[in-house]
């Protein structure tokens, strides 16, 4: 607990009083860290500058806190992560979800989590924002969990249920502020977010496992976050830009049938078979970043200032 008393004496040196505060945290996705241009006053902090936080080593994602404001008047007060941490990066659970246990310790009360996702379902297409309302997580089932071990102190509860794990309220608040913002209605979606660890992209085999048990988009982040953040009572928003499409081929092309053809003299041309890259999530990404950030301030300009 210590080392949240250091975080906070560093960042009281740092920051005007005003920003000492939050009221909201904010965790960026890949090719998101943009989201924190819908602030002003903006302070960053270096996470080499804070104990407890590791490096982000992933394209995309920056390394530093964003204090700032967000909407009218006086505005609200909001810390903003610019780059998180993943468990395929090397990092432990203690690590990847530290920065959320401090925004807690800051005062964050409401947290929005975005991330860059595949898509499961064709009716979910590349540039949909889809509002989080469940997920499936085989690595928390599995045993990569990061509230395993005693719990992080006493007054944190040993189960911690799931069932209400994102925010009603905070939902309804995405879809108001869409419609006060004139978004197309398909802009917005509904849907389950399944965690993997990453850092392959899914098999078709696999993606289509997770669509038939009920995902709609996935990705290699979040989960932890949303753990860690109801583990310290936050109430949760979680906000899924897809950026790919999951290859799940309606069948599998066979390749004796290809040989067959070949023995009987015919010969079949087959397209190669699509793959995802990094770059194509970080260029979605940069495409629908104004989008995702006036969504944001919309959200945040709506919670209650109390």
């Amino acid at each position: 607990m210590d080392v949240f008393k250091s975080n906070v004496d560093v960042l009281s040196k740092l920051l005007p009083p005003h920003l000492l505060a939050p009221r909201v945290g904010i965790v960026c996705g890949s090719g998101l860290s943009t989201l924190a241009t819908c602030m002003r006053g903006i302070v960053e902090i270096p996470y080499n500058d804070l104990e407890g936080f590791v490096h982000s080593t992933v394209p995309g994602h920056k390394s530093s806190l964003a204090f700032g404001l967000i909407g009218e008047g006086e505005g609200v007060p909001v810390v903003a992560m610019l780059g998180r941490f993943h468990p395929y990066e090397g990092h432990v659970l203690s690590s990847v979800v530290y920065p959320i246990r401090l925004m807690a310790h800051l005062g964050v009360k409401d947290i929005i989590i975005t991330n860059a996702a595949g898509s499961l379902r064709p009716s979910i297409p590349v540039g949909t924002i889809v509002v989080i309302q469940d997920h499936i997580a085989l690595p928390l089932l599995t045993g990569l969990n990061p509230l395993l071990g005693p719990p992080f102190s006493p007054k944190h509860a040993r189960f911690v249920p799931l069932s209400d794990a994102y925010s009603r309220p905070l939902r309804l608040a995405a879809f108001r502020a869409a419609h006060a913002l004139g978004l197309e209605r398909d802009a917005l979606a509904e849907g389950t977010y399944t965690w993997v660890s990453g850092p392959t992209y899914e098999t078709p085999a696999e993606g289509r496992f997770l669509r038939n048990a009920g995902g709609d988009v996935v990705g290699m982040s979040t989960v932890p976050e949303v753990v860690a953040a109801r583990d310290e009572g936050m109430n949760v928003l979680v906000l899924s830009l897809v950026t790919n499409l999951v290859v799940i081929p309606d069948g599998y092309r066979s390749v004796r049938e290809e040989v067959e053809a070949e023995i009987a003299g015919q010969s079949i041309v087959r397209a190669p078979t699509p793959t995802v890259s990094h770059e194509e999530v970080l260029s979605v990404g940069k495409q629908k970043a104004d989008v995702m950030k006036s969504l944001v301030a919309e959200i945040i300009g709506r919670l209650p200032r109390a």
